[in-house]
């Protein structure tokens, strides 16, 4: 049996219940488009009031009802299919929502690429348990088959070519509006709509989640910002003396030290947590900071997108005045990018990335290779039968692989260390479950946020206790060393917190997280406490190990730390800064796009020649790549290539 949509009729009423049927669809659709949104601008009561809010945000949807119709000929079918895809989007916004407090923005939708490079492993934990939404996904299946097949078509199937033209057109428009054309930035813009910048939570909740894609798409495709040089060479200016001072050197006889940076997983301390203001469930690290260097750290991420921070420490560069680049390895262009890894291996360092996850995942063998690593070990370099804590690899794995990479002689060695044991989602049962009980929670949090913030902080301080092991196996080698340790951002736990809230009363988004530089050898060194930003941390890393000769990290870690608050994850409302603050940012800005693009060195003043200890300098360096990662060929400093021949490469 078929259903009788349109009633059959004489031509001309016939054509007008076909209007008609088409116009109450297209209604249909853009209320409940607004229902399924529930943000406050698109509601379906809204759609007297300001009609071009609720319409712009279904349109991309109307244009593929459109597209289906023509194609399939079923009024109905189409319309039901385009809001059931439409549906999908919304399904995935409130799952990054509800695990990361912000809603979607145009680039996650290049995370659709790293499912088949070990992202599907990573990110299917995320989804829903439940069996009756998965029942309910194929109850909506069924109806879109019992509507295909009963439903009467709206029109004939040949049309002397009105339905190619009509399809072709649609099909253009529809592409348009995917692709970001500029024209549309005539409606999708602040000043019809409502958009905030710096907010893609308030621009969803007045102007509806599709229309904030489509805005924040056309803000990011615009032309690039073009670098004040006057307010950069400003800024210059005023460190001058300091930017010309000789670059330091070791003294004679004195070795560089091997430098070992553990990027910790949704490390933090949970002390600013309330509920837990008084605990020390990070032992290792107060002790540590005893005699290092340590305090908040400002990070451009919350609960995920690890490679944000990671790319601010590896490059000194700031996201903050990059926002076209929402995740840097996935939309970097430059097969160079200048880094701390580069600047290392000009001093003679061989440059070690560690991972214990696939290396193609946040493509991280190609953007490895333009930082200009020497080597990345990833997963299919450990042990096979390296130990799982909970749903991934062991953080007492990733310190054991990082001394076997320690030697004893030759060049000084640089180890990025990226661990994962603390990765999300905290649903899976970790090794010891009695420790994981015994762990205390702050009153209210209970049923399922307790079991995930008990996980968590297992697996915290199961990183907590590898920290100090690290700290003391170094400790017993001759050989000099410096460990930097940070996390790279706050846990998603946003419902724990929901019910905690934090000791300084701001939200989530807005929380610092921690870091610790320290001396393995030197014990007694005066404790200093300096809060700063992960894109600051390579020119602290670079002074305490007496490292000079890159003008860029000199001058950052002169102007940075005026900045350095301003940095915070997407959605966190702007500081108030003051006239001062606001020219630094400005001219900081300009330097960091310069120095992206290779334009920068030609502003900075010169300095003495970099000196390195000639044995460094002219050793050869024998770099072995594992399995996991194609070979990656350094760039060395001016210096170090004309003083030591190419390095031999080995399959």
């Amino acid at each position: 049996m078929r259903l009788n949509l349109p009633i059959h009729m004489p031509s001309r009423d016939t054509l007008a219940a076909r209007c008609i049927t088409l116009l109450l669809l297209v209604l249909a659709f853009v209320l409940l488009t607004g229902l399924l949104d529930g943000g406050v601008g698109v509601a379906p009561q809204r759609l007297i009031a300001q009609p071009l809010f609720p319409l712009a945000n279904a349109w991309p949807g109307l244009l593929l009802a459109g597209l289906l119709l023509v194609s399939t000929r079923r009024a109905l079918f189409s319309f039901a299919l385009a809001f059931a895809l439409q549906g999908v989007i919304y399904a995935i916004n409130a799952l990054k929502v509800g695990n990361l407090g912000t809603p979607l923005l145009p680039a996650d939708f290049r995370i659709v690429g790293q499912l088949r490079r070990g992202g599907m492993h990573l990110l299917s934990g995320y989804l829903p348990h439940s069996a009756w939404i998965y029942l309910a996904l194929g109850a909506v299946l069924l109806l879109m088959v019992a509507l295909w097949q009963r439903e009467r078509p709206l029109f004939a199937r040949r049309t002397r070519g009105k339905r190619a033209l009509s399809g072709a057109a649609l099909m253009l428009v529809l592409a348009s509006v995917l692709g970001g054309s500029s024209a549309w930035a005539s409606i999708y813009n602040g000043r019809v709509l409502w958009m905030e910048p710096w907010s893609a939570a308030a621009t969803s909740n007045h102007s509806g989640l599709v229309s904030s894609l489509m805005m924040f798409r056309l803000q990011f495709s615009k032309a690039k910002i073009k670098p004040d040089r006057a307010a950069a060479l400003q800024l210059i200016d005023r460190f001058d003396a300091q930017l010309r001072r000789p670059a330091q050197s070791p003294a004679p006889g004195a070795d560089l030290p091997d430098i070992v940076v553990v990027q910790s997983e949704s490390f933090f301390d949970p002390s600013i947590m309330r509920g837990y203001e008084h605990s020390n469930l990070t032992p290792n690290l107060r002790r540590l900071a005893a005699h290092g260097v340590s305090g908040k750290l400002h990070v451009p991420t919350f609960g995920g997108g690890t490679i944000r921070t990671e790319f601010e420490v590896l490059t000194g560069l700031s996201l903050r005045y990059f926002d076209e680049l929402q995740f840097p390895y996935l939309q970097m262009n430059h097969k160079q990018v200048p880094s701390l890894v580069r600047t290392l291996n000009a001093h003679g360092y061989e440059t070690i990335a560690l991972h214990g996850n696939d290396p193609a995942f946040w493509n991280r063998t190609t953007a490895f290779k333009a930082l200009g690593f020497d080597r990345f070990v990833s997963q299919s370099a450990f042990p096979a039968n390296a130990p799982k804590d909970g749903k991934y690899m062991a953080d007492s794995v990733m310190t054991d692989e990082i001394m076997a990479q320690l030697k004893d002689t030759g060049p000084p060695q640089f180890v990025f260390a990226i661990s994962i044991e603390a990765h999300g989602p905290y649903d899976a049962e970790p090794a010891n479950r009695v420790q994981r009980d015994a762990i205390a929670v702050p009153a209210g949090v209970t049923g399922k946020d307790k079991h995930e913030l008990q996980n968590y902080l297992y697996h915290l301080q199961r990183a907590d206790a590898e920290l100090g092991r690290l700290v003391q196996l170094l400790a017993k080698r001759d050989r000099p060393s410096r460990v930097l340790f940070y996390g790279d951002h706050l846990p998603a736990l946003s419902d724990a917190y929901a019910i905690t809230g934090f000791v300084d009363g701001r939200d989530m988004l807005s929380q610092a997280g921690v870091w610790l530089l320290v001396d393995p050898h030197d014990a007694q060194h005066a404790p200093s406490q300096v809060d700063t930003a992960a894109w600051l941390l390579p020119a602290k890393l670079l002074e305490q190990a007496g490292i000079g000769g890159d003008a860029y990290f000199t001058l950052t870690g002169l102007a940075g730390p005026e900045v350095a608050a301003l940095t915070a994850a997407p959605g966190v409302p702007p500081l108030t800064t003051d006239s001062a603050e606001e020219r630094a940012d400005h001219a900081m800005a300009s330097i960091n796009r310069l120095r992206l693009t290779a334009k920068l060195d030609q502003l900075l003043p010169t300095t003495a020649p970099l000196a390195v200890a000639a044995h460094y300098v002219q050793h050869e360096r024998h770099g072995v790549i594992n399995a996991s990662a194609p070979i990656i060929a350094p760039v060395r400093g001016r210096m170090a290539r004309a003083n030591r021949a190419p390095p031999k490469r080995s399959e």
